[in-house]
């Protein structure tokens, strides 16, 4: 099969096409054609080398596919090959065939092209997870959401949407806020040309939000806190702003702050699983249903990775990037 991965660290174009034997699906997984694989955050990272695979997964990038199942590893009862899929992977995405643990697949509905269905796993998985399981986020309460036209924002707003908040967004241009308004949010802040904060505060009346999702971390965090109401809960996602941040350790406590935050890669097989069936009850019906769809971008062909990763770290894309196997 052919997969994309890079022999050592750097810039888009060291992004090469490998030839590699088709896998075997162990106990509990299953081996996928893969029709498209998202393109993450994480997956430039990994390629800059500052992300490595976890041990034992793959070392060819990619943590979400689409694709139909060519075969079925031992102890696998709900699954068949011709089914079609969309998996979290912990890598091996960028490639002709992949394996997927069975328990992180979901079922891709009739009406779901493959593309938008490669589209979702990471997303929805760490939205779910951060916002409404780390988050506590409650039907009428309020989400401030930082790169509110990434795969990340563009999926906190709708889902946010569907569960009953309001969702206040930060992106880099009037034309990303425009996009964003479209997509659902209820509010959209250019944070190049104003101060979020004191945005924040005007759009909420001085009461401050209930919740942040932080992808920026740095100085951005001491600045989130000043948007919270009291009780607020602040979850981090990625660190693209540095992994330090200084703040007033006395407002977290008379304010009876929240401060939190995950990565799923390295999370266990086991978490992934029950995440996965959270999100097959409460989430994934509104996919079935037609009410949740991912925001696209652009496809490019596997061959073409390098390009969509020079995209995606060009900043210019809104919603999900995706490779064609």
């Amino acid at each position: 099969m052919t997969a994309i991965g890079f022999l050592n660290p750097g810039g888009p174009e060291v992004l090469q096409a490998q030839e590699l034997p088709v896998p075997r699906p162990g106990y509990g997984e299953v081996l996928v054609r893969v029709g498209f694989a998202g393109v993450n955050r994480p997956d430039v990272v990994q390629r800059l080398g500052r992300y490595p695979p976890p041990p034992g997964a793959s070392p060819i990038p990619g943590l979400e596919i689409s694709g139909t199942v060519a075969a079925v590893g031992p102890g696998v009862a709900d699954l068949a090959e011709g089914d079609r899929v969309c998996a979290l992977v912990s890598g091996g995405g960028y490639a002709q065939f992949c394996l997927a643990k069975a328990a992180h697949c979901l079922p891709v509905p009739g009406d779901l092209p493959l593309d938008e269905a490669a589209a979702l796993p990471e997303t929805l998985f760490t939205v779910w997870h951060n916002v409404f399981e780390r988050g506590h986020a409650r039907e009428g309460e309020t989400l401030l959401v930082h790169g509110g036209t990434s795969g990340i924002g563009t999926m906190a707003i709708m889902l946010g949407k569907l569960f009953g908040l309001s969702v206040i967004v930060t992106c880099g241009s009037p034309e990303k806020c425009a996009r964003a308004i479209e997509i659902g949010a209820d509010h959209a802040i250019d944070y190049k040309a104003s101060d979020f904060v004191e945005e924040v505060a005007r759009i909420t009346g001085k009461e401050g939000v209930n919740l942040v999702l932080d992808m920026v971390a740095g100085d951005y965090v001491a600045r989130n806190l000043k948007c919270l109401a009291p009780e607020g809960r602040h979850v981090t996602i990625a660190v693209q702003g540095g992994a330090r941040a200084e703040i007033n350790m006395a407002v977290v406590m008379t304010r009876r702050y929240t401060l939190t935050g995950s990565t799923l890669r390295p999370r266990s097989d086991e978490f992934k699983a029950l995440l996965a069936q959270e999100i097959r009850a409460n989430a994934w019906p509104l996919v079935e249903q037609g009410r949740l769809r991912p925001v696209m971008d652009m496809r490019f062909p596997l061959d073409r990775a390098a390009a969509a990763h020079a995209r995606m770290e060009a900043g210019d894309h809104i919603g999900k990037i995706v490779l064609e196997a």
